[in-house]
């Protein structure tokens, strides 16, 4: 099990502090679709109130926490630094304790997601990893890396987790959808959405090779980041 000191401002908050940015009237319901009923009543109930958030059209939701445990093989290292040619998707770096955000914003125009996450390192500037993801294609979701590449996304669940496994990879050049041979594939990668006791939940990357096994394994710990009321009284 992930064990983790946690900061007393996390753990405490400011005083007058609330959920930022998410609109509760909305639901979204497009998670929910993917999984089935079956697998969706699995989940536990911080997960599933996670997921089912719909965000208004140009809001955005932060989640900070830091990376608690990164290891890469050499071939890892390698296929991490040329993926910067598409944008840098994958840890340049086996660096633990750095802080770490993830944003995600609604995507109105193409019915999905923008997701940014943000790694700190011990030198030089920050890591920011661009996606976005849309409910489309023959899995029901993809997500857009950079340069036309993209993965094809197909999800799971059990009572601890929601995960997203790669099917296929792809690229989008126009209106052309060119899905690549499994030969030229990186490997199988799956993000995993781990419960840790309500209000945390673990982001653990994992791309595993048929040849060369396990070469990523990231996790980072995160919570749903609270702001202070701009003015009182709180409950306006």
């Amino acid at each position: 099990m992930l064990s983790v000191a946690r900061s007393e401002a996390w753990s405490e908050g400011p005083a007058c502090a609330r959920p930022a940015q998410v609109t509760p009237t909305l639901h979204d319901l497009r998670f929910r679709a993917l999984l089935g009923e079956a697998a969706w009543s699995q989940l536990p109930p911080s997960v599933r109130a996670r997921f089912s958030h719909r965000l208004s059209a140009g809001t955005a939701v932060t989640y900070a926490g830091e990376v608690v445990e990164s290891r890469r093989t050499w071939i890892g290292a390698l296929l991490a630094q040329a993926c910067r040619l598409i944008g840098g998707p994958l840890p340049l770096d086996d660096e633990a304790g750095a802080p770490a955000v993830v944003t995600v914003t609604e995507d109105a125009i193409m019915g999905g997601q923008f997701w940014t996450r943000m790694y700190g390192r011990h030198r030089g500037f920050p890591q920011v990893v661009h996606s976005s993801k849309r409910f489309a294609g023959p899995t029901g979701l993809e997500e857009y890396l950079g340069a036309g590449f993209g993965i094809a996304l197909s999800v799971s669940a059990d009572r601890q987790a929601l995960y997203f496994h790669s099917d296929h990879y792809f690229l989008a050049i126009g209106g052309l959808h060119l899905r690549l041979p499994a030969w030229l594939a990186p490997g199988a990668l799956t993000i995993s959405h781990v419960d840790r006791d309500g209000e945390w939940f673990a982001f653990v990357l994992a791309l595993r090779h048929p040849l060369f096994g396990e070469m990523i394994h990231q996790t980072g710990l995160f919570r749903e980041r609270f702001a202070p009321c701009k003015k009182e009284p709180c409950d306006e």
